[in-house]
Parts: structure tokens; sequence; C-alpha cells
């Protein structure tokens, strides 16, 4: 079984990214939406594939999906944001092909939210992870590697931008444990601490793009955002954690 944890903060698109997980999986799967603080308005559907977790005070995205993952009961946990759609079949797609110290991420289409329609732009496949500006790490289209290797169809990659992957439940149990809140803070550098910590495991991030989901352009408004200020202590804090381990191991390893 798939677990599909959603962390949600008062996005009205939650239900219809549960609509459309429901409608595309061809598997046995349970969704977990973990309401963060609050109550939709409307109420979401009620249907025995999907689970609700509500905590009582906002937690913001780590605790969030630590609460998920916590009362998860699949072989398999898969983390979303709460305004995406998915390819038909995806979790068998991706669960049938995926190792025990995998993370996989599908590749990225970008959804128009209001005409709940994929916009026409190239999807993203490849990221390179970079120290941006000197003061983050974070993914970078990588169009060289995309163009090489095209007809690689589930490849290693570098980066994710950490709105949807999938590992085995075993592999978070064994490496992940939880994501860490004390120095990241309540919301960024997620898909990092986890590739890192899946690298210094053994483990590999990996690109299947056999199928696909599509995630919310960020010219649309956003539920909620968080400036510089709010996330520059998480940043640094990540940055001053794995930077050595980057340089001196990563980086070499990709040549770039």
């Amino acid at each position: 079984m798939l677990s599909v944890i959603i962390p949600s903060y008062k996005d009205p698109l939650l239900q219809r990214t549960i609509d459309s997980l429901l409608q595309t999986a061809v598997g046995e799967i349970e969704i977990i939406a973990v309401l963060d603080g609050y109550w939709p308005d409307p109420q979401l559907i009620d249907e025995k594939r999907l689970r609700v977790v509500h905590l009582g005070e906002n937690r913001g995205m780590r605790g969030a999906i630590n609460a998920g993952v916590s009362v998860s009961r699949g072989e398999y946990i898969m983390r979303t944001d709460e305004h995406c759609v998915f390819g038909q079949g995806f979790d068998r797609i991706i669960t049938e092909n995926m190792e025990d110290n995998w993370i996989v991420t599908p590749r990225r289409y970008f959804l128009d939210p209001v005409r709940w329609e994929i916009m026409d732009i190239p999807p993203i496949d490849y990221e390179k992870l970079v120290i941006q500006e000197g003061k983050k790490f974070a993914g970078q289209k990588w169009d060289s590697r995309t163009k090489e290797r095209k007809d690689i169809m589930v490849d290693e990659t570098m980066a994710m931008q950490g709105s949807c992957w999938l590992m085995k439940r075993s592999w978070w149990d064994k490496v992940i444990g939880e994501l860490q809140t004390e120095g990241y803070g309540p919301l960024y550098q997620d898909s990092h601490e986890m590739v890192f910590k899946t690298w210094k495991a053994g483990g590999e991030l990996m690109l299947n793009k056999n199928t696909w989901f599509a995630h919310k352009h960020r010219s649309f408004p956003r539920t909620h955002n968080y400036g510089t200020a709010e996330a520059l202590p998480g940043w640094t804090y990540s940055l001053n954690l794995w930077r050595d381990y980057y340089l001196n191991t990563i980086k070499p390893k990709w040549k770039i």
C-alpha cells in the first residue's frame, strides 16, 4: 500500500488534489490529509481511502509531514503539496521500479489552478544542487543533463523541488527518522535534509520520467507566503550543516 501525506494549511485546492490522487491511483492507497491547525470549509469528502489528521495548532510543513508519516500504514510513503495533479497509474509506475534505498521524484509539469489544466511549459526533469547566492541550497534546472539523458527513463538526479516524492517507509524509519525542526525551522530545506541523509547512508535520489505530477505555477497566488527574513535562519543552518559534505564529496562526484 502507498500512503500519501499532504501537509495542508488553508489551501482551497486540497480537495481537488485529493480527487486527482483518487482518480489516478491504480493500486491500494491511503491519503492522509494533515490539517495544520485549521479546518477546511467546506469539509473534505467522506471517502474510505482518505484519513484526516487535525493538528490543534500550526506546526509548519515539517511537523505536518512528520505527523502524517507517524500514522501511515503503507509499505511506501509519498509526500505531495496540496495543489497538484498526477499522471494515471503514477503509484504503480513508481513503486514497481523502486529500490529500498531510493527517494524518487516524478517528472514535474506546471498546473494552472484556475483552469485546472497543465500549462504549455516544458516539464522539469533533472535539477542540479547548487549554493544559491551564497545563502542556501537550491535546485537549479539542468538543461544539459536533460538533453544528454533524455532517453533514460529512470535515472539519478541531484536535486528535487520537494513537492512530490516517494520512498519506502523502511528507508524513512532507518535513515530519515523524522524531519528535524530544530535549526531548520518549521518550513524549509526538507528535500535537502532528506537527500543529504540518503546520500550519507548510501542511497540515491532518482527521477522517474515514466510518470508525472503537475504543481501549481508560481505565477498564481499562494495561500501562505514567508519572506526571506523568516527563511534565512533555516537556510543558514542547513548550509552550515552540510556545506563541507557538499563541497568535498557531492560536488566532486557530480563534476559540477
